[in-house]
């Protein structure tokens, strides 16, 4: 990384300073505060090959802006970590479990997390890793450490939402020589940092609220271990998980709303939940920033912010689809974290251990009495 592509870094500033000026280069006269994609396969290289952009698959000037960027939130004022961006969240979470684990060795999962992870526990097997899998609630994953060499850690969970001690968990988990990855997906680096609270990888969607558009997939990888992120480098390598430059791009411009829009989506979050605290037909609701939730005490000691992810249970399929059809507000879609309010009825999938009328619904920035107006209304729709 090209020590001339950095600004000076963001050191005790706030949340919102923060986003707004992380990653940005040093100021050049004439030129852009933030300079445009580059799209390049390859790069002049006459010579030996030194330097830090020498092709498109390895390097690109785009990435390192936005990696600057994601590494200034997620592990502000620590120069010794590293960040990799990759084409997906997927792509992400499967660089770090693939590039730190062989044949023999064993992973520790969560049974109740991102409903990809059953089809990412049928290919480790295939390559010959134990799999072991404990739900997040009640830091259960801590029974399943002896003899893993990395454990998994999903907090708050999707959908289901429970949060686990990741302190505690990191503890146990390097005690007994496992390293630690926690997907931040749906905290985001404003709401939890897990290399503050011990973790070796933080891994994260940006498809969801860090860029928070609903038109970018992307995923990335921080850690501090050079050792374990020289690893992860080389699969990203290999497997040619690489995000377009536009992509990149347009990630670091979404990033500079990030507080704005977190700090919206989450308080109307809350309204939100509380109104729906108040419904009979409402069952099973979880908000972590709910002072009554089962994982607010926990998520009050190690979360800044509580997330834009509400979730609750209706009585039947055909009252939750009916639910969703009457929304006007709220789009009927799948991931979470923009600015338009999305929900789905989580069952129709397959994957989660949720009930039929289980809804996710990710909160936006719409105002929050107009949000809480469609969602009253649409239950009160449906019940017809």
């Amino acid at each position: 990384m090209s020590d001339s592509a950095a600004g000076a870094p963001i050191h005790g500033a706030g949340d919102g300073t923060r986003a707004v000026r992380a990653g940005l280069p040093e100021p050049v006269r004439h030129e852009p505060t933030l300079p445009g994609p580059v799209f390049a396969a390859h790069f002049h290289l006459p010579g030996e090959a030194t330097g830090p952009y020498k092709y498109g698959r390895d390097e690109n000037p785009t990435w390192t802006h936005l990696e600057r960027a994601i590494g200034e939130l997620e592990a502000p004022g620590q120069d010794d970590v590293e960040t990799l961006v990759f084409a997906s969240g997927m792509a992400a979470i499967s660089s770090v479990l693939f590039s730190q684990l062989r044949a023999g060795d064993t992973v520790v999962l969560p049974n109740d997390g991102y409903q990809v992870l059953p089809l990412v526990r049928e290919q480790l097997e295939a390559y010959g890793i134990e799999v072991r899998t404990a739900p997040t609630g009640g830091d259960a994953q801590l029974d399943a450490l002896d003899g893993a060499k990395l454990l998994w850690i999903e907090s708050p969970s999707n959908p289901g939402l429970d949060v686990c001690d990741i302190r505690r968990l990191v503890e146990a988990a390097h005690a007994r020589g496992a390293l630690v990855a926690v997907d931040n997906t749906l905290a985001t680096p404003l709401g939890q940092r897990p290399l503050e609270l011990g973790a070796d990888f933080a891994v994260a969607s940006g498809t969801k609220q860090l860029t928070g558009h609903g038109d970018v997939l992307l995923g990335y990888v921080v850690g501090r271990d050079a050792e374990a992120m020289t690893a992860v480098r080389r699969w990203r390598k290999v497997v040619g998980a690489i995000p377009g430059p536009m992509e990149a791009w347009l990630a670091h411009r979404s990033i500079a709303t990030l507080q704005l829009r977190v700090d919206r989506q989450c308080a109307t979050a809350l309204v939100v939940a509380e109104a729906l605290r108040e419904r009979p037909e409402v069952t099973g609701l979880r908000y972590p920033g709910l002072p009554d939730d089962p994982s607010h005490k926990m998520a009050a000691r190690q979360m800044h912010r509580y997330g834009c992810v509400v979730s609750f249970t209706l009585p039947t399929r055909t009252r939750a689809d009916a639910f969703l059809d009457a929304l006007r507000l709220v789009d009927d879609a799948t991931s979470f974290g923009g600015v338009r309010s999305t929900a789905e009825r989580r069952g129709r999938w397959g994957g989660d251990a949720v009930p039929e009328g289980f809804i996710r619904l990710s909160v936006g920035a719409e105002d929050p009495e107009d949000l809480v107006a469609d969602v009253l209304r649409a239950l009160d729709e449906s019940a017809r």
